[in-house]
C-alpha cells in the first residue's frame, strides 16, 4: 500500500514513522492525524489502562512541536512524562499502541532506553525546567544551537522544583522554551495562589498584569486555543531559536474527544484497568597544628567562619583549585552550589575567576540536582557541593534524575559525621541515605590526596553518578600532625592516570596485616581505627589487621571472605549513623558465620549542641570503650 493509499483510506497514522514524516503533511492532514491518534489512545487506554485525559489534551501540542522543531537535535523534555503518549507514537513506537503483543515492551513514561527522542526516564513531577536549564547551559558552554524545550502541565507547575527552575531560568538566559500546558486540572483539583494567576491570564487572553512568569523575568506568550494546531504552529515558530527564556502558555482541554458514555464511564484523567502505565592535591595549606574545629553551622557564610581552618574550607579549597586548573580545557566542567558556598571553601575569588564554570543557584537543592543532571545529559561534567544535611532536601532528585538516569553528576558532601551541631544540621545520616539508592558510587576518602584522586576519577573517566564524602576534622587533624593516614597516590600522576582504573575503589585496602581481629574503619573514622589498632597492640599484645574500605555503597566480598578465613572478629567503625549503615551491612553479610562482627557508629537520634566527646562516649566509640568491647568479645569466644 502506498502512502497516498493510506491517506485516502483514512490511515494516515500508518505512514508516520518519525517526526520527519510530519513535515510533509498539510494542515488538513495534521488535523486528520490528530483525530486518528485520539481514537487510537481511547481504544488503547480502554483496553490496557493509562493516563488518558491528559494525553488527549496534548495531542495537538505535541504534533505541533514535532512539526516545528527538529528533534532529537532539538530537545523536548516532558515533566512527569505521563503526557508523552503522542510523542512516543510519532517517534517510532506506534506499534506498541496498535499491537497488543508489543504493549509490554513500552514504558508508560519517557525512557532513553526506548528512543533517542527521550532524554530522560521521568516519572516524578517538577524537574523538567531544571533539566532543560542544565541542557541549555551545556549547549551554551560548547557553542551549540539546539532549542531546549520543557513541557510542563499546570498541575506540576506548583511543585517546588518547578518554581526553582523557573526562577533560575530567568537568570540563566539563553534559548529556553517552557511550554505550560494549562488544562485547568491535575489528577485532582489544583490548589494554591498560582492558579488564580493562571485563571486571570486565561480570562484576559494572556494580558493580565497578574503574570507570575513575567514577574520572574521571563518572556511570555499565550495561546488560547491550545488544541488548535495552526495556532500552536504559529506560536512555536515565533519562539523557535529565540535568544532568551520564554514561557508559551497554552490553554488545552483535558479529555478532549472523550465523552461520558455507557462503556466504562471513563473519567478525565486515567483508566485503571490492568494499568502498568500509571505507576505513579596538590598539598594541604600551611595551617597551625591545632585540634579539630567542631562545626558551627549557624555562622555559615560569615567572614568570621572563613578564618577558621576547618576541614570544609581546607578540602573544599583543594577541590576548587584542582577543578579550576581544568576549566580552560573543559567548557562543561561546572561547580554548582545551592547557597552557602563560602563555608565549603568556594570563596569569592574563586567564584569570580570561575565565571560560568561556577553557578550559585540559591537555596534550591532540588533544582541543583536536576540542573546538574541536565548538564550531564548534554555532555558536561557537573559537581554539586553542599552540606550533608542540605542534600536531604534533594533526595528525590538524587534518586530519580541522578541515579535512575545514570547521570554523570558528582556530589561533594560536606559537614558530615559526629560533631557538635544544632539539631537541624546533623551530618550523621548521609551515608544511610546515599547508600540506599541504587546506582550511586559512594566514596569515603581518608586523606586530601585520596580525595583529589577520587574527584579526578569521578569527574573524568567514571561518567556515572558519584558521591564523595569530603574528609572531616579527624582526617585534617591527622594530616596536620604529619601522622600517616593512608597510602597516597604518586603526585606526579595526571588526573587521567589517577583515574585509569575503571573501578579503582572496588577493593578494600589493607593498611596493616595482623591476626585475630580486623578493624575496618571507613573514611573519616580511619584515624580512630588506627588509634584503636595501636591500643589493642599495646594493651593486649594483639596486632590487628587494619583496613581502609574506601566506599560504602557496596561490599568487597572477596576481602570480607578472606578476613573471615583468618580472623575470629571483625570490627567496623563509621563516622555516621549505625542503624541502616555500612557496618550493619558488613555484619549482615557475615550473618551466622564463625567470625564475630562488632559495628561501631552513631545511634539514630537527634542531638542539639551536644559536645563531640560526649557523643563518642555515649555511642561507645572512644578508643578505650571499643578496645574493651573487643576484649570482652574475644573472651566470650574463648570461653
Amino acid at each position: 500500500m502506498t502512502e497516498t493509499d493510506r491517506r485516502v483510506m483514512g490511515k494516515l497514522l500508518d505512514s508516520i514513522d518519525s517526526p520527519k514524516d510530519l513535515k510533509v503533511l498539510s494542515l488538513e492532514e495534521l488535523n486528520q492525524l490528530a483525530d486518528e491518534i485520539r481514537q487510537l489512545l481511547i481504544r488503547f487506554c480502554r483496553r490496557h489502562g493509562g493516563h488518558l485525559g491528559s494525553n488527549l489534551a496534548t495531542i495537538e501540542p505535541i504534533i505541533a512541536l514535532h512539526y516545528v522543531f527538529d528533534m532529537p537535535h532539538d530537545h523536548l523534555i516532558f515533566d512527569v512524562s505521563h503526557q508523552a503518549y503522542t510523542h512516543k507514537i510519532l517517534t517510532g513506537r506506534r506499534q506498541a499502541y496498535t499491537d497488543p503483543e508489543s504493549q509490554e515492551d513500552l514504558s508508560g513514561f519517557t525512557s532513553p532506553k526506548e528512543s533517542p527522542y527521550d532524554d530522560f526516564m521521568l516519572g516524578h513531577t517538577g524537574t523538567s525546567i531544571g533539566l532543560a536549564c542544565g541542557m541549555a547551559a551545556q549547549r551554551d558552554a560548547t557553542g551549540g544551537k539546539a532549542n531546549i524545550i520543557a513541557f510542563i502541565g499546570d498541575g506540576s507547575l506548583s511543585s517546588g522544583p518547578a518554581f526553582e527552575g523557573l526562577d533560575w531560568a530567568a537568570e540563566q538566559g539563553g534559548n529556553l522554551i517552557i511550554v505550560v500546558n494549562d488544562n485547568e486540572m491535575s489528577i485532582a483539583e489544583n490548589h494554591g495562589g498560582l492558579y488564580k494567576s493562571l485563571a486571570a491570564l486565561r480570562a484576559s487572553g494572556g494580558r493580565s498584569s497578574d503574570n507570575p512568569f513575567r514577574a520572574l523575568g521571563l518572556d511570555y506568550c499565550y495561546v488560547e486555543e491550545g488544541n488548535r494546531i495552526e495556532d500552536l504552529i504559529e506560536a512555536f515558530r515565533r519562539v523557535k531559536d529565540i535568544d532568551h527564556p520564554v514561557v508559551v502558555h497554552i490553554h488545552t482541554r483535558k479529555g478532549l474527544g472523550l465523552g461520558q458514555g455507557s462503556q466504562g464511564q471513563i473519567g478525565p484523567t486515567s483508566v485503571a484497568q490492568g494499568d502498568r502505565h500509571t505507576a505513579h592535591m596538590t598539598s594541604l595549606p600551611d595551617l597551625p597544628a591545632e585540634g579539630p574545629v567542631e562545626a558551627n553551622h549557624w555562622q555559615d557564610g560569615l567572614d568570621s567562619l572563613d578564618r577558621l581552618p576547618n576541614s570544609r574550607k581546607t578540602y573544599g579549597r583543594m577541590a576548587m583549585q584542582a577543578l579550576e586548573s581544568r576549566f580552560p580545557q573543559e567548557p562543561g566542567l561546572t561547580v554548582i552550589s545551592p547557597a552557602t558556598p563560602l563555608s565549603n571553601g568556594i570563596d569569592p575569588d574563586f567564584r569570580k575567576r570561575a565565571g560560568n564554570h561556577y553557578r550559585d543557584v540559591g537555596i534550591t537543592e532540588s533544582h541543583a540536582i536536576a540542573y546538574a543532571a541536565g548538564i550531564a545529559k548534554a555532555g558536561g561534567t557537573p559537581i554539586v557541593a553542599t552540606s550533608a544535611t542540605f542534600f536531604q532536601r534533594a533526595y528525590d532528585q538524587i534518586e530519580q534524575e541522578m541515579a535512575l538516569n545514570g547521570s554523570a553528576v558528582t556530589l561533594l558532601v560536606f559537614s558530615t559525621g559526629i560533631a557538635k551541631t544544632d539539631a537541624t544540621h546533623s551530618g550523621t545520616a548521609d551515608m544511610v541515605m546515599m547508600r540506599g539508592i541504587p546506582g550511586l558510587t559512594c566514596l569515603a576518602p581518608t586523606s586530601g590526596a585520596e580525595f583529589l584522586d577520587m574527584l579526578a576519577w569521578a569527574t573524568g573517566p567514571a561518567r556515572q553518578p558519584v558521591v564523595i564524602r569530603v574528609p572531616g576534622e579527624r582526617t585534617l587533624a591527622t594530616e596536620r600532625a604529619g601522622k600517616p593516614t593512608a597510602p597516597v597516590s604518586d603526585p606526579s600522576k595526571t588526573d587521567a592516570e589517577c583515574g585509569s582504573d575503571p573501578a579503582p575503589w572496588d577493593r578494600y585496602r589493607i593498611l596493616q596485616e595482623g591476626k585475630t581481629v580486623a578493624v575496618l574503619a571507613l573514611g573519616d573514622a580511619l584515624p580512630l581505627g588506627r588509634d584503636l589498632a595501636d591500643s589493642l597492640e599495646k594493651s593486649m599484645g594483639l596486632k590487628p589487621t587494619l583496613v581502609d574500605p574506601h566506599r560504602y555503597d557496596r561490599l568487597d566480598e572477596q576481602t570480607l571472605n578472606a578476613l573471615a578465613s583468618t580472623h575470629s572478629l571483625v570490627a567496623t567503625i563509621e563516622d555516621g549513623q549505625l542503624d541502616g549503615g555500612w557496618g550493619q551491612a558488613v555484619a549482615a553479610y557475615y550473618g551466622p558465620a564463625h567470625v564475630r562482627t562488632l559495628a561501631f557508629g552513631a545511634t539514630k537520634e537527634f542531638n542539639d549542641r551536644v559536645p563531640q566527646a560526649t557523643l563518642m562516649e555515649r555511642y561507645g566509640m572512644t578508643v578505650p570503650a571499643m578496645a574493651q568491647t573487643i576484649s570482652d568479645a574475644l573472651a566470650d569466644q574463648a570461653s
